[in-house]
């Protein structure tokens, strides 16, 4: 597969974190605001940490396939030229510090996952503790991705040129509000008056992003190559569904070409996303969390499969309903019991095979912020929520690393071995539910309190009756 011999737009975009979600979603929205309005806005992609994707790419010229799968088994296959380069910060840091600061680019998207923060979930802090942050801090050439900001910025003031906008597309709340702070924190640390001009100059807009993408599997590179007649090594499969809601604040010294057409190709530019970003959080990946622990233990493979069963389909519902929805002020003009049919229609897809194992991926990251504040606001209001204190000690069974037949799980968190050393280290339910609230990277000291009696009984009727039956009897 090789590149068309149209005419390419120039570089506008540098990308950390070029995973599936993001060539399947904010690359598209990219692509389709140039088709419509045109302007250089090609994206140059880094990967912050593997080779894999940049390998697979380079051999077919950067150009791969998005396959849009629909519910009736029907696919749509896209052959997308937006990414124009791939590089590997480990490899070359100087090669993506140099892009970073280079005249041409004027916004800098982000997919690094919670954890590609190195803050604190609990609070919000760059964690100065964190390896890569020591790291960054005497070093120019940096390890993480706040370093990479903060080195291109600096070096982009040095050489008298405006900032570029940071617009990340992580599931975080507040997800603009969190990078500025890490930005300015770690640039306060290197140089006060870099990061006084970041706060003046600079610009992060909040961004709310809503695509599944399960993981591509190699079944399906073989299938692709069976369907559209060429082998592409490096598709990206989505559902049909796509929504972005952008905060339209980008750095005003590129006026007009500050940012692509995002409006033209379909993009929700706002003045606030926060409606917007609780909505989805809460709503989307809050019951996304809560069925991937519990859907696990209970040995559903994926999303699909379990909310077929109708124990989890009611389970779902009644938190949406009980739990989720009276716990924050939608969107102007938004019907949430619409927004929660059309969610429970797009799990139901069977063609998006989500595995519960990927969604329960970083759990100690993704907690605080899709379950733990709907918990927060429902406690506050005297509103009880059992059915998210269940999903908390579901993610406890889970982090403890054996499941209901007493098999092990590969558990993939940044925090998987204290928290299964946690766990092992106590003898009883009450004691391991302690041990875990503990923990201050997820649980306030004061939230821990507030959840040590429901978790606790949670926690007791998951290891009693297994997870089908403790789901069964919410009520």
């Amino acid at each position: 597969m090789r590149r068309s011999e149209v005419e390419q737009p120039g570089p506008g975009i540098v990308h950390l974190g070029l995973g599936a979600f993001f060539r399947a979603f904010g690359a598209i929205y990219v692509d389709d605001a140039v088709r419509i309005s045109g302007g250089d806005w090609g994206i140059i992609g880094v990967s912050l940490q593997s080779p894999a994707t940049r390998d697979r790419l380079a051999q077919q010229d950067f150009v791969y396939t998005v396959v849009t799968q629909g519910p009736d088994g029907g696919e749509i296959f896209r052959k997308t030229e937006i990414v124009q380069d791939v590089l590997v910060a480990p490899e070359s840091p100087e090669a993506v510090l140099t892009w970073m600061a280079d005249p041409a680019i004027r916004i800098v998207t982000l997919t690094v996952t919670e954890k590609g923060y190195c803050h604190d979930p609990a609070t919000g802090n760059l964690n100065f503790g964190h390896p890569d942050i020591v790291h960054d801090l005497g070093n120019p050439l940096p390890k993480s991705a706040p370093g990479f900001l903060v080195r291109a910025l600096q070096r982009r003031r040095d050489a008298g040129r405006p900032p570029f906008t940071v617009l990340t597309c992580d599931n975080l709340p507040e997800n603009g509000r969190l990078v500025r702070r890490a930005v300015l924190d770690l640039a306060g640390r290197i140089d006060p008056a870099l990061a006084g001009w970041i706060a003046a100059e600079g610009r992060f807009p909040a961004t709310m992003v809503d695509r599944i993408t399960p993981a591509t599997k190699p079944e399906d590179i073989d299938r692709l190559a069976q369907k559209i007649g060429y082998r592409d090594e490096a598709p990206v499969m989505c559902e049909p569904f796509r929504q972005w809601v952008v905060e339209d604040d980008f750095v005003p010294a590129y006026g007009t070409h500050a940012r692509p057409d995002l409006a033209a190709a379909g993009a929700e530019m706002v003045a606030d996303v926060t409606p917007y970003e609780n909505m989805k959080l809460r709503m989307l990946n809050g019951t996304h969390s809560s069925l991937a622990y519990l859907g696990y233990l209970a040995g559903h493979e994926t999303i699909a499969e379990t909310v077929a069963d109708p124990v989890f389909a009611a389970f779902v519902k009644r938190l949406w309903r009980q739990e989720i929805m009276p716990s924050f002020t939608p969107p102007e003009g938004v019907d949430l019991e619409a927004y929660a049919d059309a969610l429970f229609e797009r799990y139901s897809n069977p063609a998006i095979r989500h595995r519960t194992w990927q969604i329960a991926m970083d759990g100690s990251q993704k907690l605080p912020q899709r379950i733990l504040g709907t918990i927060s606001d429902n406690l506050d209001a005297g509103r009880a929520c059992p059915g998210l204190m269940l999903a908390v000690a579901g993610w406890m069974r889970y982090v403890g690393g054996i499941d209901e037949k007493g098999q092990p799980i590969e558990v993939k968190d940044p925090l998987a071995a204290q928290l299964r050393a946690l766990s092992d280290a106590a003898q009883t339910a009450d004691e391991k539910v302690a041990a875990l609230l503990g923990c201050r990277d997820v649980f306030s000291a004061r939230l821990a309190l507030d959840l040590v009696g429901p978790v606790t009984s949670a926690y007791e009727t998951l290891a009693a009756q297994g997870a089908r039956k403790a789901v069964g009897g919410v009520r």
